[in-house]
């Protein structure tokens, strides 16, 4: 390192004393030691100083090739990283913005929301990207950002970052398949694309995620045949549940506590219409839902804001023979605490607009057996 520090004396004379181009000439010394060495990050600081210090007396092209040559570079120091990352000329910080990994989480967020559409192309297409700053690129990104993060192998989502995706697709087919074709899409997200999408888009889905279009589309018929099973045909049980517990909820009793109690007593029939009137979903919905897909139970039970006690009990409700092992127990419970609010209400919304009609109608053709039955 007596090299280095003799070096960096030298340039530091050169900055007090020199022309610009002798600065420019000892910009590109210091730069080239630095690539090529190898030093620990109280020296590599002392580089950024003079590096800093240089980089402020050049124009915009010059610092566009010194934010090409640190950009691939793990000695790169970060105080001058930081400046040109946050340059406003994107030749100067789309190279680190796209390549640097000396750039943390908080300062890809400021960038997300500070600078331009260009810029958060860039970040779009690094190698690797967390959960916080796909939720801003998928946020604040026009469609040229949000397609190259959804194309993005490296890019991590989560349950919002889906949704938004989702939202945006609306109208836009090359997104909708782009988002389909993500092996990491949760089941109920997937299911909700493929209600947005376009007949041609399903097509095209059909043919790559056959795993999860099969599943859907037979989910139907599958818990169609468990509900009969298990709790038997419409009956005259059924039609006084949804009297008395519509009644409960007309006068503002029904709430978390009814729901756990019609839970832990095993009544099926009140819990379904229960959850029924306080999400506003279709009968048929939460059945499917409590029998068959325990995940957008626990969806309904945050959106809804009941504990992990009520939660746990729709599980148990559901289940075959009313029981669930202690190790699955405990991963639903991790998956409950991972689950944001808004967003589960944001995924109730898309499902209350997409089921709402059909189910509605489903719920009328019942009632007249309901009727038959008493």
């Amino acid at each position: 390192m007596t090299e280095a520090k003799t070096v960096l004396q030298e340039i530091d004379e050169a900055i007090l004393q020199g022309s610009p181009e002798s600065r420019a000439r000892a910009l590109w010394h210091a730069t080239d030691i630095l690539i090529a060495g190898r030093y620990t990050e109280d020296q590599i600081w002392v580089f950024g100083e003079v590096i800093g210090r240089l980089a402020d007396e050049i124009e915009g092209a010059a610092r566009a090739k010194l934010a090409r040559q640190l950009a691939h570079s793990s000695n790169a120091p970060f105080n001058v990283i930081l400046v040109l990352a946050s340059d406003d000329l994107i030749d100067v910080a789309g190279p680190v913005l796209q390549h640097s990994e000396r750039l943390d989480d908080k300062m890809l967020v400021a960038s997300t929301r500070t600078k331009s559409q260009a810029h958060l192309l860039a970040i779009s297409k690094r190698r690797s990207i967390p959960v916080v700053v796909t939720d801003e690129l998928v946020s604040r990104g026009n469609r040229e950002v949000v397609h190259s993060i959804a194309v993005n192998t490296g890019a991590r989502f989560s349950d919002f970052g889906f949704l938004q995706m989702i939202k945006r697709s609306e109208g836009d087919s090359v997104l909708a398949e782009h988002i389909g074709l993500r092996k990491e899409i949760p089941r109920h997200m997937f299911q909700q694309l493929i209600a947005k999408a376009s007949d041609d888009v399903k097509r095209k889905l059909e043919q790559e995620r056959p795993d999860l279009v099969d599943e859907i589309q037979n989910s139907v018929t599958e818990v169609t045949g468990a509900l009969q099973s298990k709790f038997g045909p419409a009956s005259k049980s059924y039609f006084n549940a949804k009297r008395v517990v519509t009644a409960q909820h007309q006068y503002g009793n029904l709430n978390e506590n009814s729901i756990l109690g019609y839970a832990r007593a095993h009544n099926f029939e009140e819990t379904t219409v229960g959850l029924s009137l306080l999400c506003s979903m279709p009968v048929d919905v939460v059945e499917r839902a409590l029998v068959h897909n325990s995940e957008m139970t626990l969806i309904l039970a945050k959106a809804l804001g009941f504990g992990w006690e009520t939660a746990m009990s729709l599980l148990f409700l559901g289940a075959k023979d009313h029981r669930i092992s202690a190790h699955d127990l405990d991963g639903k419970k991790e998956e409950f605490a991972r689950l944001n609010q808004e967003t589960s209400r944001s995924v109730l919304k898309l499902y209350q607009s997409r089921k709402s009609a059909a189910g509605a109608d489903s719920d009328q053709r019942r009632l007249p057996q309901l009727h038959a039955a008493g």
